[in-house]
Order: structure tokens, then C-alpha cells, then sequence
């Protein structure tokens, strides 16, 4: 059975099977892309809630494993050379269970670092853009009476949209036929602006047929539709 008692996290939120990868999340669209993941992937996993409230992500058995206070987190008992390790950042997790598999990743070079690069766009420039889109639009930024950050966000997103749109055009998944971590990355944050942030007709989504065609297509994959809901919000 391996010791995770290095990992003062998991006093907080007990392994009941230490010999699996334990997740730290909540289902947003940044959490959803490691249980996403992890279940198309079928690598065992235990899941622990860890809610948005700073009791939770600012409490010091969190920042023990992440000390920037934001979801998802894991720890893998099974890491490099067979060791414990713990990491956060969703794409970085993506790309270490890309690696310790073999999946959901081109196995060439020029592939994998053109996975990458898709990545990035999401980590880089939807993800921050849509976040701040939701902010303006949906929270509390809705009632900051000057028009300019709000218009701002609505067009970056827009703009971003447009180059998935380019990028799906002949091609069923990111990267052609194969479905990768960018897909993943990328696909939760769109249905989040359309069904969360209530903004796809703002950023001209319903324009978009390869977006919109390759959205459902990622949204009714099996473990998209488990993944989407763990760990469960209500429970």
C-alpha cells in the first residue's frame, strides 16, 4: 500500500485507496479536465471535493500541494521512478497523464508538440478570456456601468472562437482523427460560455458549425458525460 503521509492533503481529504491517483476538484470547467481525463484514460482514481470557498482551496492542507489556492490537484502513488508525486495546473496534469500512458497524445514528436500548442491556446487565451467574459456578463462585473471591459471580452472571445472554427474545419477532432488532452482542455470551457456563462449568442457561437458540431461530439462521448459531474457538486 503506498504512503501518501509526505502529502499533508490527505488528512484533510483521506485516500480510502492510497494505491490510486487522488483528485482534488470541483466541477468547473478548469476541474473537469483531469476527471475527463482520467476516465477516458480508465486509470483508478478517487475523487475529493474541494469547493471554490476559501475554507477549502486557501485552507493550509491545500496549499500544502498547491500553493496558487486553485483547483485541480492531484497526487499519483505511482509516479516517476515509482515515487509519489503531487501536481497542479489542469494542463500540466494533462500532460503528465498523457505521458504516463501514452494516450490521448500523438506519439510522434512533431504531434505531441502540436498538441501542445492547442493546449497552450486554452490555458493562455480561453480559458483567462471566457473567465473574465462570465465575470462581465453573468457577476458581478455586469453592473460596472462603462461598456468597454465587458466589449472587450465579448470580442476576444469571439476572436478565439473564430480560430477553432478555422482549425475544426475538415477535421473531426483537434488534431484530425485523433481526440487528444487539447479537446479536453479546450471543449469544457466552450459548453461553459454556452450553457454556464449564458454567452454563446453574444460571441456568435450559433455561427460556428465546426465548433458547435465538434462540441456535442466531445459533450456525448461516455466519459465526457461521467467526467462533466465529478466530483458531484451536491454531494
Amino acid at each position: 500500500m503506498a504512503d501518501l503521509s509526505s502529502f499533508p492533503i490527505t488528512q484533510r481529504w483521506p485516500a480510502t485507496n492510497p494505491d490510486v491517483i487522488q483528485l482534488y476538484s470541483f466541477p468547473t470547467p478548469n476541474g473537469v479536465k483531469v476527471s475527463i481525463a482520467l476516465e477516458e484514460l480508465g486509470l483508478p482514481y478517487e475523487a475529493h471535493k474541494v469547493t471554490l470557498a476559501d475554507e477549502d482551496v486557501k485552507s493550509d492542507a491545500f496549499l500544502s500541494l498547491n500553493p496558487n489556492n486553485k483547483i485541480p490537484a492531484i497526487v499519483d502513488p505511482d509516479g516517476p521512478g515509482g515515487a509519489p508525486i503531487g501536481l497542479w495546473e489542469s494542463g500540466a496534469i494533462l500532460i503528465y497523464l498523457a505521458e504516463k500512458t501514452g494516450k490521448l497524445i500523438p506519439g510522434d514528436a512533431a504531434g505531441k508538440y502540436e498538441t501542445i500548442q492547442w493546449l497552450m491556446f486554452q490555458m493562455g487565451g480561453i480559458g483567462p478570456m471566457f473567465g473574465q467574459l462570465g465575470f462581465f456578463h453573468k457577476f458581478a462585473g455586469r453592473d460596472i456601468e462603462d461598456p468597454r471591459p465587458r466589449e472587450r471580452y465579448v470580442n476576444e472571445a469571439n476572436r478565439l472562437l473564430k480560430v477553432l472554427e478555422q482549425r475544426l474545419e475538415g477535421r473531426e477532432w483537434i488534431m484530425g482523427d485523433l481526440y487528444t488532452i487539447a479537446d479536453i482542455a479546450i471543449f469544457p470551457w466552450v459548453r461553459g460560455l454556452k450553457v454556464f456563462y449564458e454567452a454563446g449568442d453574444l460571441v456568435g457561437l450559433t455561427d460556428m458549425p465546426n465548433v458547435n458540431r465538434w462540441l456535442d461530439a466531445a459533450i456525448a462521448r461516455p466519459p465526457s458525460e461521467k467526467g462533466l459531474n465529478i466530483p458531484d457538486r451536491n454531494g
